[in-house]
């Protein structure tokens, strides 16, 4: 019989926490979802770690049957390690959780209650960052956030916060979306009809450091603006409109200033090259946004898988 609540982990590089999240993490899940119809699954994906991880997860597999490790060949991000855990998860109820402890899993039963009430989605806002994550993560957070929002048409909080419970059917929705830059919150509530979200504590990394430097959350703007909207490319076209009306409106300004002022021409060339520099930034930033969609097209027309799967372990043999 499938279980009725699915957690699924991400790993990359993360022995430090192991220990203690598992150690919260079952005792939450023995003390709040014990029973008849209330079983449960643990689903940890090591994203190619290179510590200690992999066998510490094959250890709690091997002592508890309910956990299943999905075991990628090599890294390749959180989002595609997610994917790899929605693929093997049997739960009607499916929970996301990452694995430094910042969100605690003591928060799991108030979300799966939410979602018990008909939600198809119910994300996490965290509460209390500005105590333990500094302006620089806060402040990129809050870009990402208003980006979603505008992109999505969904008005959440806080779109970078991981814990979140999804139904089934929205798990399985997303599977079968195929393309390779996924933003996984915003993905869910393209096929959600009731989207949520409930406070959840927020605390300190417990140990080792974030694998959201700035260049992936940057990366992470690029996914969004690209891959869920054609808003970019809409506000190129306005630009270029404004930027011609702009200067149709200036070079009409010079013919007459021209015939006005004959002898005062030449010292307006300072201002021509700052129009003209004007003129090639926007070309440039034009051409950059261009480039991010053709590359996201060569990206998907080549098929590539999004991960490859060397083995999952536990609830049965071992699978290639």
């Amino acid at each position: 019989m499938s279980p009725f609540l699915s957690v699924v982990i991400p790993i990359f590089n993360e022995e430090a926490n192991i220990p203690a999240l598992w150690e919260r993490l079952s005792r939450v899940l023995a003390e709040n979802f014990a029973g008849p119809g209330r079983d449960w699954e643990v689903l940890f994906t090591d994203d190619g770690s290179r510590d200690r991880s992999l066998p510490m997860l094959l250890e709690i597999a091997a002592a508890e049957p309910r956990v299943k490790v999905v075991e990628f060949n090599r890294n390749y991000g959180q989002h595609a390690a997610i994917f790899g855990a929605f693929a093997e998860v049997s739960g009607r109820i499916v929970v996301t959780l990452d694995a430094d402890l910042q969100n605690p899993p003591e928060e799991i039963p108030k979300l799966v209650a939410k979602a018990e009430e008909g939600y198809d989605v119910v994300g996490g806002w965290r509460q209390g960052r500005e105590k333990n994550d500094s302006i620089f993560r806060r402040l990129p957070s809050k870009v990402v956030n208003a980006i979603t929002r505008r992109t999505t048409g969904v008005k959440l909080h806080d779109y970078g916060c991981m814990l979140r419970a999804y139904s089934r059917e929205v798990v399985d929705a997303m599977l079968m979306c195929k393309e390779r830059h996924s933003f996984i919150p915003a993905l869910a509530n393209s096929f959600a009809k009731r989207i949520t979200e409930v406070p959840v504590d927020h605390a300190e990394r417990a140990a080792g450091d974030s694998k959201y430097g700035l260049w992936k959350l940057i990366n992470l703007q690029f996914d969004l603006l690209t891959s869920f909207s054609l808003i970019p490319l809409q506000a190129l076209s306005v630009l270029g409109v404004c930027i011609s009306a702009l200067g149709i409106g200036f070079g009409v300004y010079l013919m007459i200033y021209r015939v006005l002022h004959p002898e005062g021409t030449v010292q307006g060339v300072f201002t021509l090259f700052a129009i003209l520099f004007f003129f090639v930034g926007a070309q440039f930033l034009a051409f950059g946004l261009l480039g991010e969609y053709i590359g996201r097209i060569y990206v998907e027309v080549r098929d590539r898988p999004r991960y490859m799967v060397r083995k999952v372990h536990g609830q049965g043999e071992p699978k290639a």
